[in-house]
């Protein structure tokens, strides 16, 4: 990691200098104000967070450093880990150089996979993957320079070490929950000189003649790396992170939100209407069988899933991204043409309906369009990976970059923990009496 970590040295004194002269000039400026409705309603869209890796514009997306998304698509994940750690992409010495720092720290310890074997059958795969990252916290760089008394300006060097020793692991431990909890068969070794998304297709263990099941993992794990700092993985691994906890519970902390049916379970919810809806009408259907059988969803109260956003309000371009990666891969898919038809019929739809809404006094639809979810699990579908419970693993290796890139940030400029206040509903029924 030595280019990385010399060019963080050169960093964090800029960043902390930056952040002095924020708070020394700007400290007692409102950011954002709270209702009643926003505080009841897990705080949506109140400032109160700093996040330097990502940020979500409604009418863009995801912009990673500055850069829209869709102008970045094609980097692989260790680019994107460097990007976000550091706001540049990496020329190739030293994409290669972190490339064989990941090498050098890949190997899995026997008694993580001791565990995961030991673990019952049926097992979530989430449940597997988590016991895994924990078990290994007594590895941490971290906790060890923190209780011999390290000092604080390097604790974002000890977040870094594990950080990487973390990601390193994480490819193949997901590799052998896919194997183990679904009897795949023997483990498949990390290859050493290979990068980390096809790394991580090759240990999966599905036939990929041509390299586009690596492409599809690099442009995946790319995609899902960070979407800010609110979400609730995101929020929560900085939560844990910020009471100094290192990084085995901080990122397993996060992991566990992401578990959670409202964040990770999306893709395979929006795959599985798809089926239902190729099942119904045998096979790809018509334009206007897609749109009758919206209509009959929506009218039964019923969201369309993959279709709407918290935030953004165009279409989502991470769907963009991989709508564009399956007309160049697998153009004859019926499951990715179905996805696809769905896309030009939806939108349309969604407005029509958002129109009698408003007729009736009712809100209108917010978004109309697809987000990631809409699209991927299709995508995943085809090369084989159709155990939908372990779609959020596949979101969680890659979401892990971005939480730990910004617990190292958090890490470098003395972040401190995290304690908002909280009230209770007297205080709101007396504060609206006055």
């Amino acid at each position: 990691m030595a280019k990385l970590f010399e060019r963080l040295q050169e960093l964090v004194p800029q960043w902390r200098k930056e952040r002095a002269e924020i708070l020394k000039q700007h400290g007692e400026m409102v950011l954002s104000e709270c209702t009643v409705k926003q505080a009841y309603g897990g705080m949506r869209g109140v400032k109160g967070m700093v996040c330097e890796t990502s940020l979500v514009e409604p009418d863009k997306g995801l912009i990673i450093r500055g850069r829209p998304l869709l102008e970045i698509k094609d980097l692989w994940p260790e680019e994107t880990f460097h990007l976000l750690l550091t706001g540049e992409i990496p020329d190739e010495e030293t994409k290669q150089d972190l490339m064989k720092e990941l090498d050098k720290r890949s190997h899995v310890p026997e008694y993580v996979w001791d565990i995961l074997y030991a673990m019952p059958g049926d097992s979530h795969p989430m449940t597997m993957l988590d016991t895994a990252i924990l078990s290994m916290q007594k590895e941490s760089v971290f906790a060890k320079a923190y209780a011999a008394g390290a000092k604080k300006e390097d604790y974002w060097i000890y977040a870094l070490e594990d950080s990487l020793t973390l990601m390193a692991r994480m490819p193949s431990i997901a590799a052998g929950v896919y194997r183990i909890r679904y009897n795949k068969g023997d483990l498949i070794p990390w290859v050493n000189g290979l990068d980390w998304g096809a790394n991580y297709a090759n240990m999966l263990g599905f036939p990929d003649p041509d390299g586009s099941f690596a492409k599809l993992m690099r442009l995946y794990l790319h995609f899902h790396s960070d979407h800010e700092g609110g979400n609730v993985s995101a929020n929560s691994c900085h939560t844990v992170a910020s009471a100094l906890s290192d990084v085995y519970y901080a990122v397993s902390a996060g992991l566990n939100g992401l578990a959670g049916p409202l964040h990770g379970l999306a893709n395979q919810e929006c795959l599985g209407w798809i089926l239902e809806t190729m099942d119904k009408f045998g096979g790809v259907p018509s334009e206007q069988q897609i749109r009758d059988y919206t209509f009959d969803t929506l009218n039964s109260g019923k969201v369309i899933p993959g279709y709407g956003h918290a935030v953004l309000r165009v279409t989502d371009p991470r769907f963009v991204g991989f709508n564009e990666f399956g007309k160049q891969h697998l153009p004859e898919d019926p499951v990715f043409q179905t996805v696809d038809l769905v896309y030009q019929v939806v939108p349309k739809v969604l407005m029509e309906f958002s129109e009698q809404r408003v007729k009736a006094g009712k809100n209108p639809i917010a978004n109309p369009y697809p987000n990631v979810d809409a699209g991927s699990g299709a995508l995943l579908y085809h090369y084989g990976l159709t155990e939908f419970q372990y779609y959020t693993v596949l979101f969680s290796v890659s979401r892990s970059m971005g939480m730990m890139a910004q617990m190292i940030w958090n890490r470098a400029v003395g972040s401190p923990i995290t304690r908002p206040k909280s009230i209770g509903s007297k205080f709101i029924r007396e504060q609206a009496a006055k």
